[in-house]
């Protein structure tokens, strides 16, 4: 079972992944995180099937955060590649997306990834706030 959803900046984004780390009913099997300039792609795929309870619940947060995703054939490849375990540098450079994080939800790669685009434009942009 798999999410892809676009948010529109940091913020909203942390809230997916802390939702994540503190919802520990879910089955997580991964979760993806693409930048691209005017948002985040986020994927989540759970191993197993949720329950219809949990399946509604998980979209209904979701929906509040962002908006149903389909990606261009680019950023299908890309997400495809890293599910296939390509290393993200890889996929990078490949198909030319910034990939913040893959595997388990990582807060620390997000905010990692927004200190030093800021640091490097020298303001922040309304997708990193």
């Amino acid at each position: 079972m798999e999410y892809l959803y676009f948010i529109a900046n940091t913020s909203l984004c942390l809230r997916v992944v802390e939702y994540l780390c503190i919802t520990h009913q879910l089955p997580l099997q991964f979760m993806t995180v693409i930048h691209q300039i005017d948002g985040w792609v986020v994927k989540i795929k759970m191993s197993h099937y949720l329950t219809p309870q949990q399946h509604g619940d998980f979209r209904a947060f979701m929906n509040e955060l962002g908006i149903p995703y389909q990606p261009d054939i680019r950023i299908r490849m890309a997400l495809w590649s890293l599910e296939t375990g390509q290393s993200p540098l890889s996929v990078m450079r490949r198909y030319q997306v910034a990939v913040v994080s893959h595997g388990q939800p990582n807060q620390e790669e997000i905010e990692a990834f927004r200190t030093q685009f800021v640091k490097g434009l020298g303001y922040c942009p309304e997708t990193l706030g």
